[in-house]
């Protein structure tokens, strides 16, 4: 094999690494405006009348969701980065309390999931005040043998 040729395949095994890698990207581990919840915290919420919020497709929503919450799908196109543009993105925030001032727990998938931290962020910036967000997701949901619909 040439030395140019070598440095090719090299190169291209260097990106599809870098590239699998950006596309399971966490989300972050904190989002201003909103405090982050375990699964405990979670669902003593829940159990104080707070509504549960999955921002997965109604497809996932069908599949499985923390008993008692709803959905509001998070159609996200945009880079699941903290500065996302949510232009590029899709939500019917009137499907949200129209108490802003009403707490509700968002999830999704767990730390590679950014619907769920999107949809915060995008509540906070419309004005809601108490915006709890659930990063574990489901998954973690799930780890705590808490029901599931």
């Amino acid at each position: 094999m040439s030395r140019q040729c070598l440095s090719r395949v090299t190169a291209t095994v260097v990106l599809s690494l870098v590239m699998g890698a950006a596309s399971a990207v966490d989300n972050p581990t904190n989002l201003a405006g909103a405090i982050v919840v375990s699964a405990e915290q979670a669902r003593e919420l829940q159990a104080k009348g707070v509504i549960v919020v999955d921002a997965r497709s109604a497809a996932e929503y069908a599949e499985a969701h923390i008993d008692g919450a709803i959905n509001v799908p998070y159609k996200e196109k945009s880079a699941k980065a903290p500065d996302f543009d949510a232009a590029q993105d899709a939500v019917d925030l009137t499907k949200l309390p129209s108490d802003k001032s009403a707490g509700f727990v968002t999830y999704c998938n767990g730390h590679d999931c950014w619907k769920s931290y999107k949809l915060s962020t995008v509540a906070i910036k419309a004005g809601h005040s108490k915006v709890y967000w659930l990063r574990d997701g489901l998954p973690g949901w799930k780890a705590k043998g808490f029901p599931i619909k």
